[in-house]
């Protein structure tokens, strides 16, 4: 799922100017900060499965808001915002539920992300 004949998904996400300008703010990072990355793991892991994992979600394409978390920011950077998006960018159809090591694969982008993020001068 992570990478294909155009390269990785990071290489990809990266030619898209609405998927690149998506950074973390530093009252993000500070939140990272204080909470820490197992705890930001997990609120990625709980809005993966409540949010993106199940077969029908009555609101998706506007489930992740634009602000007010990290996780959320990175969603939109990396594509794992709405099932449309997985279906362009992963090739995951809409109306299944993600099984377990699809999600776990998600999350695992996400904190890459985030934390490439912190990085980041």
């Amino acid at each position: 799922m992570q990478s294909n004949k155009t390269g990785t998904i990071f290489e990809r996400l990266n030619q898209s100017a609405f998927r690149r300008r998506f950074h973390l703010s530093q009252k993000d990072k500070a939140y990272i900060a204080q909470k820490g990355m197992d705890t930001i793991r997990k609120h990625a892991q709980d809005f993966i499965r409540l949010r993106l994992a199940p077969a029908g979600i009555p609101n998706d394409g506007k489930q992740t808001p634009f602000r007010g978390h990290p996780v959320f920011i990175a969603q939109h950077a990396c594509a794992c915002c709405c099932r449309g998006c997985l279906e362009k960018w992963y090739h995951i159809p809409k109306g299944i539920k993600l099984s377990p090591d699809q999600q776990a694969v998600l999350v695992d982008i996400l904190i890459h992300w985030i934390q490439n993020e912190i990085r980041r001068i």
